[in-house]
């Protein structure tokens, strides 16, 4: 990772920009000469010193010529690097392809679409240092500047994430992140086909936080997702989310084979003193129903839990992730050579010689 420092020995941020490419003939050439503004040291709202140190266009294959702006982008700014796919694999792989080529102390994740202010930077990294987050959110101030179609069934399926899968994140979940480079670059290695980044990184963040970010609009641009393409999106994000909704099909199979069990006891104390059931074998079938009913969901959610272990596997959730000491990183802005350095050094020669 590279390292800066000023005159002042102040740290400097390398922030790594990334950013998916379906359809953006028309817009990425204004997002990145945007961005390319940054690349000289900036200083953000609360003091910290940052920069754009890289800008990484991905190109997953969409609809236009977006390849053609990239490669001119690419002669324009030797900051500006293209990343490649074979072929289209949708937004969220075409990040964490992008992320798995960055180099910055932190990555930030921005659209095609110029909706995202590269002004926000400083105020998103001025959130981590002073929450000592891993991850930070930009937290719309207004109505995303999408359909009511779209926006309507992003507020659902984060309500769903929410209250079904016991993801207390989801509503912040936003395209515009800003994420500690090691912890960025550990998640790419690891995930796995199918993930859902946003989901992946409460994985391995330790702190999520969020900062109010004004959206911008996405002008002429048109949108690539369909409501076949939001529902994908969705079931990705219940798939990665874990097992919940099955665990929770488990306790009604539960709840339901012990009340079957229960019925059963009162239906039979009932024919056996008042012969109140008049149909034949209407009492035994039913205790059979639901006790079995029950015993049946009850199975399904064992399975899932063990099924539960291989997919988190396969997606590739990892056990454990060794990361930095915080404060010998971006989040305490160290910069090797410094004072506490020097003294670090010393101590290590004084324990060595004795």
């Amino acid at each position: 990772m590279e390292q800066s420092s000023t005159t002042s020995n102040q740290y400097v941020h390398n922030v790594s920009a990334v950013i998916p490419v379906y359809g953006g003939e028309k817009t990425l050439e204004k997002v990145v000469t945007e961005l390319a503004d940054f690349h000289t040291v900036r200083r953000s709202p609360q003091g910290h010193l940052y920069r754009v140190s890289e800008i990484l266009p991905v190109f997953d294959h969409g609809r236009d010529r977006s390849d053609i702006v990239i490669r001119e982008l690419e002669r324009r700014y030797p900051f500006v690097h293209g990343v490649w796919l074979s072929r289209n694999y949708g937004q969220h792989p075409a990040t964490l392809a992008g992320i798995s080529q960055s180099t910055g102390a932190w990555v930030v994740t921005m659209d095609e679409d110029g909706q995202h202010d590269p002004h926000a930077i400083g105020d998103m990294l001025d959130v981590a240092m002073r929450e000592q987050a891993d991850v930070i959110y930009a937290k719309p101030t207004n109505a995303a500047p999408h359909s009511l179609f779209r926006n309507l069934t992003s507020w659902g399926a984060k309500f769903v994430a929410k209250h079904l899968l016991g993801s207390n994140d989801a509503p912040k979940y936003q395209s515009f992140r800003l994420i500690l480079g090691d912890v960025a670059r550990a998640l790419a290695v690891h995930a796995g086909n199918g993930t859902y980044l946003d989901v992946a990184l409460g994985w391995v963040g330790n702190r999520i936080a969020t900062c109010p970010v004004a959206l911008r609009s996405e002008g002429d641009h048109q949108s690539s997702y369909n409501l076949i393409r939001l529902l994908g999106h969705f079931w990705r994000m219940v798939i990665t989310g874990g097992t919940r909704p099955l665990r929770f099909v488990s306790a009604i199979g539960g709840l339901t084979s012990f009340a079957g069990i229960v019925w059963a006891i009162v239906l039979f104390f009932m024919q056996l003193f008042s012969h109140a059931i008049k149909v034949p074998g209407w009492t035994s079938l039913m205790i059979v129903f639901l006790v079995f009913s029950g015993l049946i969901l009850l199975s399904i959610g064992i399975v899932a839990e063990y099924i539960g272990i291989s997919v988190r596997s396969s997606m590739g959730m990892p056990l454990y992730l060794i990361a930095k000491d915080p404060k010998q990183g971006p989040l305490g802005e160290y910069i090797p050579g410094s004072s506490d350095s020097d003294d670090s050094d010393d101590e290590d020669q004084r324990t060595a010689g004795r």
